[in-house]
């Protein structure tokens, strides 16, 4: 039965690919045919078991991969090992697994009699019927709405071949198509085939099929027949194609049509096996396509508009278009399925970072710090942690298929998207839209490096953004935003603010306060800059407080130019906060003029910054009285101060009696129970008296504290408690605390 005959060949071809050795051509061939995109354990036993998983699943999947093992097992079969068993397969056909424990030795396959069954010619294909994909050409990326190959674009060697071709229908011969892997020469041969008979009968037997039994299955039919060996190789050797075999087909006027790499046709021609290279008509065909072959390339882009031949003409490089339409679908699901955490999660950002900036418009190389900073950005991507930066750009640089790889190397530590990754982008709708903090960094590394076109840069950026924003995307409007400011659009950054600051967007309610306020429309702005200031935008609590203050200060002075005391004494602080001295002073004694007592620490602040002792005492006397403990603190160390000297005190004396004696004498209450303060200072207390009763009277509740305080010096409690309630019915809160009473 079919499943015992593929067990048993996978059990012998698992056990050849841990032997012979990862290095060997024939192990390179049947790992890319059978598991291209994965790797075997180390340890030879995992291997082993392995590899004899993917075998059975294959096998199942494809029946026609045993003509595959076969040939590889009778090419490179385990090495022999002392007293190991000798294997016998007959026939080609196991009825039950061969299996044994140990090393297997040597392995005798047996090839089908020349007899042997081979397809009957009358069921093979035509030449016009021939699908190139069936018979050996790599598929090109899928394109909705077009065929699996783009339209084939000719070669310059298209009329060698095709004269090779025509000799060899006329009389039978081998025409090989020779060159490196992915030059195209699968899709070439087929095509020239094609624009023959269309009637031609055509054959391609799997690699390893015993063809001697072709000339005598093919004698005496009328049909004229084409023999089709993709990888020569594969059918070289006994039972495959060899000269005598070659003679007979090309007495029959058979064409044999075949390809064959470089490398297999170098190691074929040592080998007694490749005897029937001798008689090839070779046709080479090289990978890089020449300057006329892409310009015929480019008017077929321009012709059919098929969106892989716009990209083959734009991004192919010297690895030609042929490798570039093969390789572009496989590196694209190498590089996409990396984002896994068990894969290559670090490498696939980088390798999206520079993608995405590419696509920005940044399509020159790119420093490493740069591509860094943005791969830290993609959310969706986890595990990089586990990946080394090292070991991410090592994967990324590795050559696929020995030709391309994720990322390139420019100049110095630069690095560049691969090319074809970049024009597949537009194509991959699971790609996500390149993220707003991207398209920042974009526009901001154009903007300093003159080697980037910003103007590009940015009209990329708006028509992404434009889309976002049609979605709803609120940080898109305020990128637009950004964007337009940057290429001072002022009108149009000012509407995209505007629109993404109502719909709840903090940044563009503080872009467009800022505006607002340089502009002088600070009220307008102010409620923006709150917005921003609340979700801890600094910059905008800052100029909001500048702005408050500017209308603090206008609507102060207007209610101090009303007679406001408190008005005043609010003003004046907010000028000694600036440094503006003598306006702070003006406005306190507009404050002392409308008889407010609070300004009193603040009078005595005045007073110290010009170094106007005396005066600075007797009001901080006034505001330790209420309570105030800065003034309390501030009184006690100038108690403890010895005076510089007699003159110093005299002058300072007399300067504090002539200014409150001045206003005590206009009317100024404060001044009046201030000057009781100075003369008491000076051991006056009789002449302090009429000055307290004078402030008391006009108003100033610390006149009548004063006077308290001086009768219950002179013992007299009832006369002080009196006092004590007239200042507290006045509302001085040292002398509610006297009497107990409640501060509020």
């Amino acid at each position: 039965m079919y499943e015992e005959s593929a067990d048993a060949l996978a059990v012998l071809a698992a056990t050849s690919m841990v032997s012979v050795g990862v290095d060997t051509a024939d192990y390179r061939e049947l790992r890319l045919l059978v598991a291209p995109d994965a790797s075997p354990p180390e340890d030879p036993a995992q291997a082993e078991r392995w590899w004899l998983e993917v075998l059975r699943g294959e096998l199942k999947r494809d029946p026609g991969l045993a003509a595959h093992l076969r040939s590889f097992l009778g090419v490179a079969p385990a090495p022999p090992v002392a007293g190991a068993v000798r294997n016998s397969l007959a026939g080609g056909t196991a009825h039950g697994p061969v299996v044994q424990a140990g090393t297997i030795g040597t392995l005798t396959l047996h090839a089908p009699s020349p007899s042997a069954a081979l397809p009957d010619p009358g069921g093979w294909p035509t030449v016009g019927q021939l699908e190139p994909v069936a018979f050996g050409v790599r598929p090109a990326h899928r394109v909705r709405k077009h065929p699996l190959l783009p339209r084939y674009v000719l070669r310059d060697r298209e009329g060698d071949l095709g004269l090779a071709l025509a000799q060899a229908r006329s009389s039978g011969g081998l025409v090989l198509v020779l060159g490196e892997p992915f030059a195209g020469k699968s899709r070439a041969a087929l095509a020239a085939l094609g624009r023959g008979p269309a009637g031609l009968r055509v054959f391609a037997p799997a690699g390893g099929t015993d063809l001697r039994g072709l000339p005598a299955l093919l004698q005496g039919r009328p049909e004229r027949h084409v023999l089709w060996l993709d990888d020569l190789d594969e059918h070289l050797g006994e039972g495959g194609l060899e000269p005598r075999l070659l003679a007979q087909l090309t007495a029959l006027r058979v064409v044999v049509l075949a390809t064959m790499r470089e490398d297999a046709y170098d190691a074929c021609r040592a080998e007694p096996r490749g005897r029937a290279l001798d008689l090839a008509h070779v046709i080479e065909l090289a990978r890089q396509w020449s300057p006329a072959e892409r310009e015929r390339l480019a008017r077929e882009a321009g012709r059919k508009g098929d969106p892989r031949l716009v990209g083959a003409a734009s991004a192919s490089g010297p690895e030609g278009v042929a490798a570039y339409l093969a390789l572009s679908p496989l590196l694209w699901d190498e590089w996409w399925r990396a984002r896994r955490a068990d894969r290559h999660p670090r490498g696939h950002a980088l390798v999206r970072a520079a993608l995405d900036l590419a696509r920005c418009g940044l399509t020159g190389p790119l420093p490493t710090d740069l591509l860094l900073k943005v791969h830290e950005g993609y959310a969706d991507v986890t595990g990089r942690e586990r990946e080394p930066a090292e070991d991410a750009l090592a994967w990324a640089a590795r050559p696929r298929h020995g030709l391309l790889p994720l990322l390139t190397r420019g100049t110095g530590d630069t690095w560049r998207a691969a090319p074809l990754l970049v024009e597949a982008a537009a194509r991959h709708e699971e790609l996500p839209d390149v993220p707003g903090p991207v398209w920042g960094c974009a526009l901001e590394t154009a903007r300093t490096d003159a080697t980037h076109d910003y103007a590009e840069v940015a009209a990329r950026a708006r028509t992404a953004f434009q889309r976002a924003a049609d979605t709803g995307d609120t940080a898109a409007l305020h990128d637009l935003g950004v964007l337009a400011e940057s290429l001072d659009e002022g009108e149009e950054a000012e509407r995209w603010f505007r629109r993404a600051a109502e719909a709840g967007e903090p940044r563009s309610a503080g872009r467009l306060g800022r505006m607002l306020a340089e502009r002088g429309a600070g009220k307008e702005a102010e409620p923006f800059l709150e917005t921003a200031a609340e979700a801890g935008d600094t910059g905008a609590a800052t100029l909001l407080g500048k702005l408050l203050r500017e209308r603090a200060e206008r609507w102060l002075s207007s209610a101090t130019n009303g007679g406001s005391g408190e008005a005043a004494h609010l003003l004046g602080d907010l000028q000694l906060g600036s440094g503006a001295l003598d306006d702070a002073f003006d406005s306190y004694l507009q404050a002392v003029d409308a008889g407010y007592a609070p300004v009193a620490a603040s009078m005595a602040r005045v007073n110290q910054l010009w170094n106007d002792n005396e005066s600075a005492v007797v009001w901080l006397r006034r505001a330790a009285d209420t309570g105030d403990v800065w003034a309390a603190s501030e009184l006690a160390g100038y108690e403890h101060k010895e005076d510089h000297t007699e003159r110093n005190r005299v002058e300072s004396v007399h300067m504090a009696l002539d200014d409150v004696l001045y206003g005590a004498e206009r009317g100024r209450a404060l001044d009046a129970t201030n000057l009781g303060v100075l003369l008491e200072r000076r051991a006056r207390p009789d002449e302090a008296r009429p000055w307290y009763l004078k402030g008391y009277e006009q108003g100033d509740a610390y006149g009548a504290f004063r006077l308290a305080e001086l009768h219950k010096k002179d013992g007299d409690e009832a006369e002080a408690r009196s006092w004590y309630r007239k200042a507290a019915a006045m509302g001085h809160p040292g002398a509610k605390r006297t009497l107990g009473e409640s501060d509020a």
